[in-house]
């Protein structure tokens, strides 16, 4: 671990169980970090007790995957790989379904998938994001039967469906309602403060906003929550920070993404 740590990697192990199965030790670890940095790493295991560890490259943690640089390629690969399975088995009985039935069965088996731990993608570039997009057009498109050259806008809108990158602020603002109000975990609550001005303004106390930490990477640093959290958050309207009730919050939330 020594050796790890001095090229300023950050090492994370999981264990899955402390038994060993019929097809060896289920004991995962990977070592996460910049390219340049996982370059300088000396060893492809690690050493616990009598046992040797091998590193993974990528590792599967409570359904997603999680790979050495966290830019989640393998993950949103394997999510659509899903996605485009189960729209191929549901376009095979669409012209049984009606728009209604549809939309349900696609919500359940679709976009549930595209939300699961979302916010995991926050700050990734455009690009990553895209290709879950177009799972989310297509599953549009094959409930309301319409072509690939129809605008989607119109078609998201007419369905109620947030795009992705707004799904994905939704969750996280939602997460951030939640700390705010003792409704999270504490490492989640912990992880923000609120925002203090260097001098005392009478609107200060009720702006809600919170303290935007400084980050040295941009592609890790700025990707965490503690960053993406209050950098979301304190751009929302005030009376929309000041919701009372989570489901208020939640509603009024998913009228402004709507609205943008």
């Amino acid at each position: 671990m020594g050796g790890f740590s001095s090229v300023g990697l950050v090492s994370v192990l999981r264990l899955v169980s402390p038994v060993v199965c019929k097809n060896g030790s289920v004991t995962e670890a990977i070592l996460i970090g910049t390219t340049s940095k996982l370059s300088k790493a000396t060893s492809d295991s690690l050493q616990l007790s009598d046992s040797s560890v091998p590193l993974s490259s990528a590792v599967k943690n409570l359904g997603v995957t999680l790979d050495n640089t966290l830019s989640m390629k393998q993950h949103i690969s394997s999510v659509s790989r899903t996605c485009y399975f189960q729209l191929r088995r549901i376009a095979t009985i669409r012209k049984y379904l009606t728009t209604d039935a549809t939309a349900k069965l696609v919500t359940s088996t679709i976009l549930s998938r595209l939300d699961y731990c979302n916010s995991l993608l926050a700050g990734l570039p455009s690009s990553s994001i895209s290709r879950l997009q177009r799972i989310q057009n297509s599953s549009a498109r094959l409930v309301l039967r319409k072509k690939k050259r129809d605008h989607i806008t119109p078609l998201l809108n007419q369905l109620h469906w947030l795009p992705v990158p707004a799904r994905i602020t939704y969750k996280i603002n939602t997460l951030t309602y939640k700390c705010l109000h003792g409704l999270a975990p504490a490492y989640l609550s912990d992880s923000l403060s609120l925002y203090v001005p260097s001098r005392t303004l009478r609107s200060s106390a009720d702006s809600l906003k919170l303290n935007i930490p400084h980050t040295k990477l941009k592609t890790a640093g700025q990707r965490s929550f503690s960053f993406q959290a209050p950098s979301q958050w304190n751009t929302l309207p005030l009376p929309l920070r000041q919701q009372q009730s989570l489901e208020s919050f939640k509603s009024a939330l998913k009228t402004f993404l709507f609205s943008k």
